[in-house]
């Protein structure tokens, strides 16, 4: 989910990040966390609660307490903006709140300055079971953030477009989903068969609509955490966006369009198909009620039948490394992770798991979702980007060589080259 979809509801003020731990009544507190009566406090710095329902952040806080005697939690809660820049400098100062919400795209720097705990020792200290998360995020092999709840980006398509068009089926595969995209085209011609953001001012089209081809077919654009940007898997969803563009079914102004433009698109029933996050399907019912659309998973390459990677963003969480409280913020984390309460922060934020147990409430009332959640089991999490370092540039830069040939200035091997030793400096 991109950064404007996770501001998507009214936000509250901040609270601030170096506000003093409350102090529980005829109690004093000393710099661990603790009062005088052994009372731990855990600060929680997060954006989620502006994001949920108001309240039920808090009352998932207090069931928690209710379970752990000895333990409070106290929520910093703000904007996503205001969030990153106080935790970015929390990091920096080493005065990080216990336990954190985190975006994949700080781990990189957090890990240089080492201002995240390693949650893999953590867990081996508790006796986790790891295999009920559904993905983590690793740093040379430490686990430094664990992803508690999922929006992923599938394949929206136009119902109406695909039967007008004569297809019957959503397209499983880049081969069909290619015929279709041409069809759509041809059918109308005020139509076109498949929309692809690529602004360079906001790149993450690369990561979702360009990077989600190569996931989709269990590809990857990385080797041994570093870039490998000339594989086959990567040139051969190049080659196949190349192809999409070549044939002018791709939606116009793809170079300069952003997010929001590209669903504005869809919503108006001017391209049959996008990728793009479960968090606008209420959008695009409020701003066209009469759309008739279906999630599917995104297209992989003809014959493959393994699991499919499916692009996603997340609220992540950690815990800081200074904290002189690390079991008792373990404790926090692992109930935000456990089934049943990691089913009710989905429930609550129409989201996905983290926690490959539990299903949210929505998924058994709402037929898009339900199907999404199918597609979200069946495959698994991906986003090469989380954890690299400078992640949004990486998107840029390599947004830059794909629009130099899509225009025709050079080819794909060129390109990937040139992406490729772009990258390799930032490595």
């Amino acid at each position: 989910m991109s950064n404007d979809a996770l501001a998507r509801r009214q936000v509250l003020g901040f609270f601030g990040m170096a506000a003093a731990v409350a102090l529980t009544a005829g109690c004093s507190a000393d710099n661990s966390g603790k009062s005088a009566d052994g009372t731990v406090t855990l600060e929680f710095a997060q954006w989620w609660e502006p994001e949920l329902p108001k309240g039920s952040l808090r009352e998932l806080m207090d069931k928690f307490e209710a379970s752990n005697p000895g333990i409070k939690v106290k929520l910093l809660s703000g904007p996503y903006a205001s969030t990153k820049e106080q935790v970015i400098a929390g990091a920096a100062a080493g005065t990080m709140s216990d336990v954190i919400g985190l975006d994949g795209a700080w781990i990189n720097d957090f890990s240089k300055q080492g201002s995240l705990a390693d949650l893999s020792s953590l867990m081996t200290d508790a006796k986790y079971d790891e295999s009920q998360l559904a993905s983590q995020v690793k740093i040379d092999g430490s686990t430094l953030m664990i992803p508690a709840v999922n929006f992923v980006y599938p394949m929206f398509t136009n119902d109406d477009l695909l039967a007008k068009a004569g297809i019957s089926k959503v397209p499983s595969t880049r081969t069909e989903f290619a015929a279709a995209a041409e069809a759509i085209t041809k059918s109308d011609s005020n139509t076109k068969g498949w929309v692809l953001p690529l602004s360079p001012e906001a790149p993450n089209g690369i990561q979702n609509d360009v990077m989600s081809w190569v996931w989709a077919s269990g590809g990857s654009m990385l080797k041994d955490g570093k870039p490998d940007l000339t594989n086959d898997d990567v040139q051969g969803a190049v080659e196949f966006i190349q192809s999409m563009w070549d044939k002018e079914v791709i939606a116009p102004g793809a170079l300069t369009m952003k997010e929001q433009d590209k669903v504005e698109e869809f919503t108006n029933a001017r391209v049959g198909m996008m990728i793009d996050s479960l968090a606008h399907i209420k959008l695009i019912r409020e701003n066209n009620p009469k759309l008739k659309f279906s999630i599917s998973a995104v297209p992989a390459v003809d014959g493959f039948t393994g699991k499919r990677g499916i692009p996603y963003a997340a609220w992540g969480i950690g815990i800081s490394e200074n904290t002189k409280n690390k079991a008792e913020a373990w404790k926090l984390v692992e109930f935000l992770m456990s089934e049943e309460t990691n089913s009710k922060l989905s429930s609550l934020s129409n989201s996905f798991p983290g926690n490959t147990k539990s299903v949210p409430d929505f998924v058994e009332s709402d037929e898009l979702f339900k199907t999404a959640f199918e597609i979200y089991k069946g495959g698994y999490p991906a986003n090469e980007f989380v954890g690299l370092p400078v992640a949004e540039q990486l998107m840029r830069s390599f947004d830059e060589e794909l629009q130099r040939t899509l225009s025709g200035q050079q080819d794909i091997e060129k390109m990937l080259q040139a992406a490729q030793d772009t990258w390799m400096k930032e490595f």
